[in-house]
């Protein structure tokens, strides 16, 4: 993100205060925007790593879904012989089951994220037709596994004891685990930002995409950096799977698919491989999900399609553009 560009940051408050008439009760209106911010940190964690994949490697993964819908299922299956700590009535015992998913689910797919990378991902190097073709391929072929191994039903992801039900601050009442999805947005996005910008790891990954053949001359190898980024996003979208899942309480294998497009906007919208262009973005998605779905629930996706061509048109490479693509 540039610091000096603060205009953008502007968008957040000014959509909020505009949905405020709109809507009318104020009440609502505040329930609404603490809604929007905790369901844009999950947005934000399942699209920070394709941001990545995407502006950094140049590489247009359409196979992102299957990492978010098979790292959910893999948290699941982890939830399923700790159920006895999912019903105590122990936020220790219940923060420690969640933990231990979201660690199965992101060392899961990173691992798979590895794989798809190796055999399918490493031969379309720079042919984003063939690209697109075959991580869309690799998609149906995923989501066609889940049912083989899960089943094609509707599984349910029950939230765990304490994180039932919500925290009442006069009539605003905020869901608890919309409160625990904020606090795991927050942390993943400082993380990446301090890795990608106060480390020499991160400065590597970032001097390779301006000039991968000098970097390279040095004796460093970024065909294993860019791997690791690859692996690194796998994870990512196996942990923003396991929060959606949680969120939405219910699990089917078609659950990548449905978030993908809302995942595509906003990388578009934030610029291409730009972690806080990709959280700014998150939240403005999320926010006028929320409050179309809230006043017209039929034009939701529209609008968000809406706010990705009028933000296009004021800044053509997004709101924080890293890559030159």
């Amino acid at each position: 993100m540039v610091r000096s560009d603060y205009l953008p940051l502007l968008l957040v408050p000014a959509l909020a205060f505009l949905a405020l008439p709109l809507i009318g009760n104020p009440t609502t209106w505040v329930t609404l925007t603490i809604a929007a911010l905790a369901m844009g940190m999950m947005i934000f964690v399942i699209s920070s790593g394709l941001t990545l994949v995407f502006g950094l490697m140049d590489v247009l993964n359409f196979g992102h879904g299957a990492f978010i819908a098979i790292g959910a299922y893999l948290a699941m299956t982890t939830l399923l012989p700790m159920a006895g700590w999912m019903q105590a009535d122990s936020l220790t015992l219940n923060l420690a089951a969640l933990g231990l998913a979201m660690l199965v689910a992101m060392a899961g797919t990173g691992l798979l994220g590895w794989a798809f990378e190796r055999v399918i991902i490493m031969p379309v190097y720079g042919q984003h037709l063939k690209q697109i073709l075959i991580t869309t391929g690799g998609l149906i072929v995923a989501e066609q596994l889940i049912h083989v191994f899960w089943g094609g039903d509707q599984k349910p992801m029950a939230l765990p004891t304490a994180l039932r039900g919500a925290i009442t601050i006069g009539d605003v009442a905020i869901e608890k685990f919309r409160l625990l999805a904020v606090a795991i947005g927050l942390v993943v996005f400082f993380a990446m930002s301090l890795i990608l910008n106060r480390t020499k790891l991160g400065l590597l990954i970032r001097a390779g995409v301006e000039n991968g053949e000098m970097v390279e001359a040095l004796g460093y190898r970024i065909r294993r950096l860019f791997v690791a980024v690859f692996v690194a996003g796998s994870a990512l979208a196996g942990l923003g799977g396991t929060m959606w899942a949680l969120y939405r309480e219910t699990l089917t294998a078609g659950i990548g698919s449905e978030v993908i497009v809302l995942v595509f906007i906003v990388i578009i919208i934030g610029g291409l491989g730009s972690v806080g262009g990709c959280f700014l973005g998150a939240i403005l998605v999320a926010q006028m999900a929320n409050y179309t779905g809230y006043l017209a629930p039929k034009v939701a996706l529209a609008s968000n399609i809406l706010l990705m061509v009028i933000i296009l048109m004021w800044r053509p490479q997004g709101l924080y553009p890293v890559a030159k693509r």
